[in-house]
């Protein structure tokens, strides 16, 4: 998305938060796009809500924890809108203050396609990593050269790729030695 049309899209949807959270803290909404937090992959958009707050963690997570409580079914529901009208997308990110490192809470649309494989009992087992720069780029190539959709398919298509080598076969059964040698003592 360029600048233009991410700028009109970030006032829009700026617009949209305030009306749908009257009374709240809210500082103000910030879309993001890939490159611009290390979070958002490529062709994917992340909204951040930031509300208003200072002083210590203690007071900052009083304040996230009191609006969650009184807008946690609207912000499923903006979520899903948002998925709806704007599928890149891909997260909705609520922050007390500025502070990366301060309390958040992240809502993530489900792609639609896991939605269904998982609905259908797909056997898709969670796996959460942290990447450095040089391994996100790595997986950011993938995406950007088409050969996966996002970083969860870029992991896949890896995996998938180091189970065709020959010694990955070898290393099994090695593994497999190894375990029983385990359990004889």
């Amino acid at each position: 998305m360029d600048r233009a049309a991410l700028d009109e899209a970030q006032q829009l949807i700026e617009d949209e938060v305030r009306a749908r959270f009257p009374g709240s803290p809210i500082q103000r909404v910030v879309l993001l796009q890939y490159g611009d937090d290390p979070v958002v992959e490529p062709g994917e958009i992340a909204v951040r809500v930031i509300l208003a707050a200072g002083g210590d963690r203690a007071e900052r997570e009083r304040i996230m924890e009191d609006f969650n409580r009184a807008f946690s079914r609207e912000l499923e529901k903006l979520r899903d809108d948002l998925t709806d009208r704007l599928p890149e997308a891909r997260r909705l990110e609520v922050r007390a203050g500025e502070d990366k490192g301060g309390p958040a809470f992240i809502l993530r649309a489900i792609p639609r396609s896991l939605e269904t494989r998982a609905l259908s009992g797909g056997d898709l087992t969670p796996v959460m990593a942290r990447l450095g720069p040089t391994d996100l780029e790595t997986l950011d190539t993938l995406i950007t050269a088409g050969i996966a959709s996002n970083r969860a398919d870029a992991v896949r298509w890896t995996l998938a790729r180091i189970r065709e080598r020959p010694a990955y076969e070898q290393l099994r059964t090695k593994a497999r030695e190894i375990e029983e040698l385990k359990t004889q003592f």
